[in-house]
């Protein structure tokens, strides 16, 4: 009983805070930031558009800038593909995700890299799947 129930809390945490990056910026505890995507994957009918979040999670003391690159596989795309978080504006970024209307059905992945002004960088990505209108 003890393990469904951690089990089913543990599932509504991800289900709730989403996929997050491996931490990048400074190495130092609270000095760091990771990129928080939608835990899913994201369905997208053929010949339409989907407006996915990505956040900047800012540990305490990391007061940078952070540049994202997004990147598509072939056959869907992503804009904006570089945007610039300032340290004080919000943390939540829109990236409209595209498929043609001749997109392969199937799965895709659109990459996101967390470029800070110092530290190390971090990237993750957001699982994408065409379906049929």
């Amino acid at each position: 009983m003890k393990t469904t129930l951690m089990f089913m809390m543990t599932f509504a945490v991800l289900v709730v805070v989403g996929c997050g990056s491996p931490k990048g910026g400074g190495l130092s505890t609270d000095e760091g930031f990771r990129l928080d995507t939608p835990f899913f994957t994201t369905d997208i009918k053929q010949g339409d558009r989907k407006t996915v979040t990505v956040s900047v999670d800012r540990d305490k003391y990391f007061k940078q800038n952070v540049r994202l690159e997004a990147a598509a596989t072939p056959g869907i795309s992503v804009d904006p593909t570089d945007v610039l978080v300032r340290a004080d504006e919000s943390a939540d970024v829109q990236f409209q995700i595209t498929a043609p209307q001749d997109a392969a059905l199937g799965e895709y992945i659109v990459r996101v890299k967390g470029i800070p002004e110092t530290g190390q960088s971090t990237s993750t990505e957001i699982k994408v799947k065409v379906v049929r209108p």
